[in-house]
């Protein structure tokens, strides 16, 4: 089993989030909880898929990542894509705020 995290969009804007430790979301990735497992995987999507998380979140799913170090990393193109926002406007979303914060 590939090491996973669970993510999901928030319901009031539709921002991709993932789940954090202790049943918080963040919108960073590398906040995320690991499951390095398919019993924590299961687990993890068990609490994102709680009766309270409906009010906060919707479509929560299982995501591969790569491991370095302890922060996990989107394995694939797609999940690269939701991390980082719009990719047909790059003036919005995470890059946008990258690239105010390197410039």
């Amino acid at each position: 089993m590939a090491t996973q995290i669970v993510t999901a969009n928030r319901l009031g804007d539709g921002l991709v989030i993932y789940l954090a430790q202790g049943g918080a979301w963040t919108d960073r990735v590398e906040d995320a909880e690991i499951a390095r497992d398919e019993g924590d995987a299961t687990a993890l999507l068990a609490r994102a898929e709680a009766p309270d998380q409906a009010t906060r979140v919707v479509g929560p799913y299982l995501m591969a990542v790569i491991d370095e170090a302890g922060v996990p990393r989107p394995a694939s193109n797609r999940e690269i894509i939701r991390a980082l926002g719009p990719s047909v406007r790059t003036d919005l979303g995470r890059q946008a705020l990258t690239r105010a914060s390197e410039g």
